[in-house]
């Protein structure tokens, strides 16, 4: 019983398998995808993509165990359900290449969002603040880290887009997770040490219009009426730890 190949493009083809051939198990199952693609690429396909159900962990293990690289999810495509996208081209690096193993792997690990933000304080101990046109709660300075970036690195380089500030990056103060909310994957929030600075540091400020309003120093009366609880907790948390005082450098929403 063998894998079939489904013309899409020119090029490109998708392999295929039934119930049949997958209720044999892994190893059969693998061994005639892998057959599949042999074939296809001898024949001159550049691609081949497999679209596999989210709820078949089966066919999942199949795709990958045959060398198929996780891409992402394709929305309604197969009467109004979801499917994932796995696809091998030609000129992969084969799967037994170290190099092409830890792609493979890579290509369907988890994969963390991480956040950067700087705490920066002025000399009556007052957190700066960012108001943010995106939503209503203030937050500190700071955004997502990119892709190969690293978190020092980016913070320092939010606080100069959003603020037109550049500061020295401090050492790390805090490591908040953040679960899954509102639409937003979970996080792992990293706080930075922005320093202490003269009130007039906000004089200073060029604001990048399109995701700041304003920004001001703050009391930590202040932080809790304007910033979402789970922001106020991550930062009481962070002032705590650096003035000395024991705290915990690891919270769950500002949480120990």
């Amino acid at each position: 019983m063998a894998a079939e190949l489904i013309p899409v493009s020119p090029g490109v083809v998708r392999v295929t398998w039934t119930a049949e051939l997958q209720a044999q198990g892994l190893g059969p199952s693998v061994e005639a995808v892998r057959d599949a693609l042999t074939t296809g690429f001898t024949s001159g396909h550049q691609r081949i993509e497999a679209h596999v159900d989210p709820e078949d962990e089966e066919a999942q293990r199949i795709a990958t165990f045959s060398g198929l690289m996780r891409e992402g999810i394709a929305r309604s495509v197969a009467d109004g359900s979801d499917r994932i996208v796995y696809a091998r081209l030609a000129d992969d690096t084969p799967v037994d290449d170290p190099a092409g193993f830890r792609r493979l792997l890579n290509s369907f690990l988890p994969r963390k969002r991480a956040i950067s933000q700087m705490l920066i304080r002025d000399q009556n101990e007052r957190v700066l603040l960012c108001q943010l046109t995106y939503k209503k709660d203030w937050d500190l300075p700071g955004g997502v880290v990119e892709v190969g970036e690293s978190p020092m690195i980016a913070v320092g380089r939010e606080v100069t887009e959003e603020l037109g500030l550049t500061l020295e990056t401090g050492p790390l103060v805090l490591t908040d997770w953040l679960p899954a909310w509102g639409g937003w994957d979970d996080a792992v929030c990293l706080v930075f040490d922005g320093g202490v600075h003269p009130e007039s540091l906000v004089d200073g400020i060029v604001r990048q219009k399109r995701e700041i309003r304003s920004a001001k120093f703050c009391t930590v009366e202040e932080v809790h009426e304007l910033c979402a609880d789970f922001t106020a907790r991550r930062i009481v948390s962070a002032l705590i730890n650096l003035s000395g005082s024991p705290g915990s450098s690891y919270t769950e929403s500002g949480r120990p």
